[in-house]
């Protein structure tokens, strides 16, 4: 059986399960964010992971393309077609860059929690894979992993001077623009290490006006001596990325690379820093401690179609409010005769004409600025207890606290249209809908896990966590009071499974667990059915929302056949309580809305990997099916939907209108988003000593689109892309490489919503947007190891 990864690496107390570990499995499984590890046999859970020189085989681009060609149940979509910036959805759950979507998986590297804590979001850019030692994917709801973790846990363990020596240089280039550099440095004295390392992207996109970079730069100071040890870390980011979001069907029919409008900028700055050590104490006891700061600059700049309306007032064409009543029916504004017209003012009071300098005023700039810092620290007792017989017990004793605190300020610039749709800077600004609003995020945490062996071949594990937490929103600007609020939240979460090995060689588990997730400032700061918002800026009030609630039932089983072959089957079913949707009310993208808990949802599936390794061929096959729906009926804004069109009568779904703009979803009804099947296909091969081949198939059935709650309108396409690799080892220390992205330069979705393509495109009639999948493209690159 492969070795996941060094021991000392996956946590410090690691060291005292080194003999247990080589004596069955030879891996072991991070069990905990910090502090835990256990052998493989002993977890109650299906766990995946894959080290630096597995990752370095498949030539990811970042982590989340690692995470969707090698990890099983997972898949990611192109909602903003930038590589930087793909949602990862695993069993169902989310972990996105993007505000607004429901956050269900928890992240961490070295132990720290990479959720941001204004939206629970992930910076899948600010996370070099090239610094990164081990990625590890723990599935269900292990709540010692705490908040979000209602899918699974992610784990990533850096590099250090004891686990990389030497200097290595990386370059590659090819397709769409695309340039990438690593330089990393590590060493050791024995008692000391160090380890550096530089990363760098670049690429002007498949995509038009989509040019983005990314430099990372990431660093570490270890002292160790027997099993204590003691490390410092650093790391700093630096983003710029362009995401120009998802196209409407007609549009990607006449050019694929088009984009609806432009720009859409997100610049993030990370600056972070970790102190982490361990050290043992008598009667088989061990201190495990981290500490950490960090800091996140977000700004963004989105240009879209207006949200505004022209209108005679008087002499003066004008920008008024959406959303009066049309009194005549002639589809056009009118102030002698429509009511309910609200005038668009600037701060100065004043109204906003409809026009500047001859050029109608018919798009908006949605410009933002999020500044994060977190810090938190965490401590935890374990012990190992030989208990004779082959037969052990782990505990771990935990406790941490972590504070967020953000600042968030965002406004809306009336603009004009370009030709190639991009837009205008006016300095025009809309004063309803500029925000300022400080929130804070403050958790208390007191876990713990113990498992014992009932036997040399059973184990039996039991796990709790409970979480407070206290969320502040505190309007700055003195216009929303309605914004200020308080709220609590406090739940103890637990968890069983038992482990048994049995004769025949099979590995068995099965666990029941809980976790949850508290509303994020940004939900609670834009759940008011009467105040919608636009994501992800104007919030305007701060109604009570509930802790969504997930229990998780896992069972599985794995085992090993003749020349090499390993397989592992697991089935879940998980029920969450209280899911948060975003309502749509309406916008060129449906980005305008309000946060509620609308239902109960179930996410169950099933899950099949095998693998073999022979003397020169190698092969890998994840396949899983994942049925993801709503528990509960409810009413759903779908504003866009063509339900409500003027071609309604072509639609199959009239029984589900429940009033204007509203539509009945049904229990039972599927998720939009989530593929029901999903497989991954790897396969290598080595001709010869010096030369290693590879090709991977990613399978991944069609999805619903968000805003077609009730399945009416059919999901995307199924789509399968094939992807091929190669290398050549000149020398001991240079390493040539090529890889090709979609071989067959397939045309794919990965995602859709529905929208008004109309607001830019007037003969455009189909409400769908998708987010297009990357034509092929082909990189060569080297590697140099000194």
């Amino acid at each position: 059986m492969r070795r996941i990864a060094p021991l000392s690496l996956l946590c410090l107390p690691c060291a005292t399960l080194a003999a247990e570990a080589r004596s069955e499995l030879d891996e072991v499984i991070v069990t905990a964010p910090y502090g835990q590890a256990l052998s493989r046999d002993r977890v109650p859970a299906r766990a995946q992971s894959v080290s630096v020189d597995e990752a370095e085989s498949v030539q990811p681009a970042d982590i989340t393309d690692l995470l969707n060609r090698r990890f099983g149940s997972v898949s990611i979509n192109h909602a903003q077609n930038n590589p930087l910036q793909p949602d990862v959805n695993f069993r169902g759950e989310t972990a996105s860059p993007l505000l607004g979507l429901p956050q269900g998986i928890s992240v961490y590297a070295n132990g720290v929690r990479q959720n941001e804590p204004f939206g629970d979001t992930v910076n899948w850019d600010l996370l070099p894979l090239s610094a990164m030692q081990n990625v590890q994917l723990l599935a269900g709801t292990n709540p010692v992993f705490g908040l979000n973790s209602l899918g699974g846990a992610l784990s990533v363990q850096m590099k250090d001077g004891f686990t990389y020596q030497g200097t290595g240089l990386e370059a590659a280039g090819g397709s769409f623009g695309r340039r990438t550099a690593t330089l990393q440095h590590g060493g050791n004295s024995g008692n000391w290490g160090w380890y550096g390392n530089a990363d760098y992207f670049e690429e002007d996109g498949w995509r038009d006006f989509s040019a983005s970079r990314a430099l990372r730069g990431y660093g570490a100071l270890s002292w160790q001596s027997g099993d204590d040890r003691f490390d410092v870390s650093a790391s700093q980011g630096d983003s710029r990325l362009r995401g120009n979001g998802a196209s409407p069907e007609e549009l990607l029919e006449e050019d694929r690379s088009a984009v609806f409008t432009h720009p859409d900028l997100t610049d993030n700055r990370m600056t972070q820093l970790i102190a982490s050590g361990t050290k043992g104490l008598v009667g088989g006891w061990r201190i495990s401690s981290n500490a950490f700061w960090r800091t996140v600059r977000t700004s963004t700049f989105n240009g879209d179609g207006t949200i505004f309306e022209e209108c005679d007032v008087g002499a003066d064409e004008l920008l008024v409010e959406e959303d009066f009543t049309d009194v005549d029916g002639d589809d056009a504004c009118d102030s002698a005769v429509d009511t309910d017209i609200e005038l668009v003012l600037d701060p100065a009071g004043d109204p906003i004409e409809a026009e500047l300098g001859g050029e109608e005023l018919n798009a908006i700039n949605n410009i933002g600025l999020r500044r994060q810092r977190s810090l938190g620290g965490s401590v935890q007792l374990a012990h190992e207890l030989d208990l004779g017989g082959g037969r052990r017990n782990s505990l771990l004793l935990g406790a941490s606290f972590q504070r967020g605190r953000s600042k968030f300020d965002s406004e809306m610039e009336v603009a004009a249209l370009e030709d190639d749709r991009s837009t205008t800077r006016t300095g025009l600004f809309a004063d309803e809908y500029r925000t300022a609003v400080n929130s804070g995020v403050r958790t208390l945490s007191l876990f713990a896990t113990n498992a014992f062996d009932l036997g040399p071949d059973l184990t039996l594990t039991l796990a709790g966590r409970f979480d407070h937490s206290r969320i502040t929103l505190a309007d700055r600007s003195g216009q929303s009071p309605e914004l200020n609020g308080r709220h609590r939240f406090g739940r103890f979460n637990p968890g069983v499974g038992l482990t048994w090995r049995s004769a025949g060689g099979l590995r068995w588990y099965a666990s029941l667990s809980q976790a949850s997730r508290t509303p994020t400032p940004v939900e609670l700061a834009c759940a008011d059915e009467e105040a919608p918002c636009s994501l992800p800026n104007a919030f305007l009030a701060d109604p009570p929302l509930d802790e969504v609630v997930a229990r998780n039932l896992e069972v599985g089983v794995r085992g090993a056949g003749p020349q090499g072959l390993e397989w592992e089957a697991s089935a879940f079913l998980a029920v969450h309580r209280d899911d948060i949707l975003f309502q749509t009310t309406g916008g060129a993208q449906a980005n305008v809305g309000y946060f509620a808990n609308v239902s109960d949802t179930v996410r169950r599936g099933f899950e099949l990997s095998m693998s073999q390794r022979l003397a020169s061929f190698g092969w890998r096959l994840e396949y899983s099916f994942i049925d993801a729906t709503y528990r509960d009926d409810f009413t759903v804004n779908s504003p866009n939907h063509p339900l409500f069109g003027d071609d309604a009568d072509e639609v199959d779904g009239a029984a589900r209108v429940a009033g204007p703009d509203k539509l009945l979803v049904r229990s039972g009804d599927q998720i939009p988003g989530i593929a029901r099947h999903q497989a991954n296909l790897i396969l290598d091969i080595q001709p010869a000593a010096r030369w290693r081949l590879g090709a991977d198939l990613n399978f991944r059935s069609g999805v619903y689109l968000r805003g077609d709650e009730i399945n009416v309108l059919g999901r995307t396409k199924p789509y399968a892309v094939v992807n091929l690799r190669g290398e050549f080892r000149a020398s001991d220390q240079l390493t040539v490489f090529a890889r090709v992205e979609n071989l067959f330069d397939t045309e794919y979705e990965t995602f859709g919503l529905l929208g008004e393509p109309d607001e830019i495109f007037a003969t455009f009639e189909e409400p769908a947007f998708y987010g297009a999948g990357p034509p092929r493209g082909v990189w060569v690159g080297a590697r140099l190891k000194l």
